[in-house]
């Protein structure tokens, strides 16, 4: 059985930051935590003043987390830093209102991931989409427009928070080869985003026209799930490319993914295909094969639609397991038949040109 992320930050808490007397993780010193599989990465970010009193630590650190049960390898590198300013408030909403759409500079297409409601899976598919087209070498960044749920820093085992050098533009962390924005990786995780609609306008905004996403072939927007400000915002001050819809087979899933499909139809945004999740569970013990959610229904709404069904992804433990330990399967299996499913995908998606 392989650590958790959990296990591995709880035993790194009790290491103590010599200076400020708080543990390294409370003083915001860990960073870019991955766990994939057996292997442990992450970096403790330092004055370059203390590289030499933090040594003993960052040794300490390596030491205690490769003594947890399933850890066969760790690696800690300690990088130091300048005192970096703040990131920019997202409450602000300094950034002007432009007249219509806008072009994201440097990103060549945006694909909006979307779903009539929550809990399909959306958030996972985008994860995995968005490292599976990197496999594919794809430049390819990863904006997790969920603003009340965003769970992308998570999925991806990425920590810390963005730099901003002027105070106004956002420097992205990445991962995976995937460059990542979040609005979890300005708060706290278990920190509620109270904001009425014109607040999260403006964050919405400035997450995707004051980060410096660099050079991308494809910007991949986890929205939240529904038809409200979120969605209507990126259609309507963006060039966005088109939507792919994720959704379960079960008919209440597929009433609120209708509708999600006609905004994007009212808004003139075209729909690249349905992507059906949690569309089979295997028994891992005897190998039966149930459609818990039914089966078809998504198939059948991609068929009336005239619109290709991208992929029917399986209900599978490790794809959970995978997504919570901060390595999609398509990065910490990428062999596996689940992986494969996502593959396909990607690659459909650079044959059409799309992405």
């Amino acid at each position: 059985m392989t650590a958790t992320r959990e296990e591995v930050l709880s035993t790194l808490k009790d290491l103590t930051d010599p200076i400020s007397g708080s543990d390294i993780v409370s003083a915001g010193m860990v960073r870019a935590l991955t766990v994939d599989g057996g292997t442990v990465r992450f970096v403790l970010e330092i004055d370059p003043a203390r590289a030499g009193a933090l040594e003993p630590v960052r040794a300490e650190a390596e030491a205690r987390v490769k003594a947890l049960a399933g850890v066969d390898t760790v690696s800690v590198v300690m990088t130091a830093h300048s005192a970096p300013t703040p990131p920019p408030d997202l409450k602000a909403g300094a950034r002007p209102k432009p007249a219509g759409p806008e072009k994201v500079p440097g990103v060549d297409r945006i694909i909006a991931i979307a779903s009539g409601k929550g809990g399909v899976g959306k958030s996972t598919v985008s994860a995995n989409l968005a490292t599976a087209l990197a496999a594919e070498g794809r430049r390819v960044g990863l904006l997790d427009a969920d603003v009340y749920g965003p769970s992308q820093p998570r999925m991806l085992g990425v920590s810390g928070r963005p730099a901003s050098p002027d105070g106004k533009t956002i420097l992205p962390l990445r991962n995976h080869g995937v460059t990542l924005m979040s609005l979890g990786l300005l708060t706290q995780e278990d920190e509620a985003v109270v904001w009425r609609g014109p607040m999260l306008m403006g964050a919405l905004q400035q997450m995707l026209f004051q980060v410096q996403w660099g050079a991308l072939d494809v910007l991949i927007v986890d929205l939240p799930p529904g038809t409200g400000d979120v969605q209507m915002t990126l259609a309507q001050k963006t060039h966005l490319d088109g939507a792919i819809i994720v959704s379960t087979p079960q008919d209440v899933a597929l009433l609120d993914a209708r509708k999600g499909i006609d905004m994007f139809n009212k808004l003139d945004v075209p729909i690249y295909g349905l992507i059906e999740n949690m569309s089979t569970h295997i028994c891992s013990n005897c190998g039966h094969e149930e459609h818990i959610f039914g089966h078809g229904g998504v198939a059948a709404e991609a068929e009336k639609l005239g619109v290709p069904l991208l992929a029917e992804v399986p209900l599978h433990l490790d794809i959970r397991m995978a997504a919570d330990g901060g390595a999609p399967i398509v990065v910490s299996a990428p062999n596996s038949p689940q992986a494969q499913v996502f593959r396909d995908i990607a690659r459909k998606l650079v044959a059409e040109g799309v992405a």
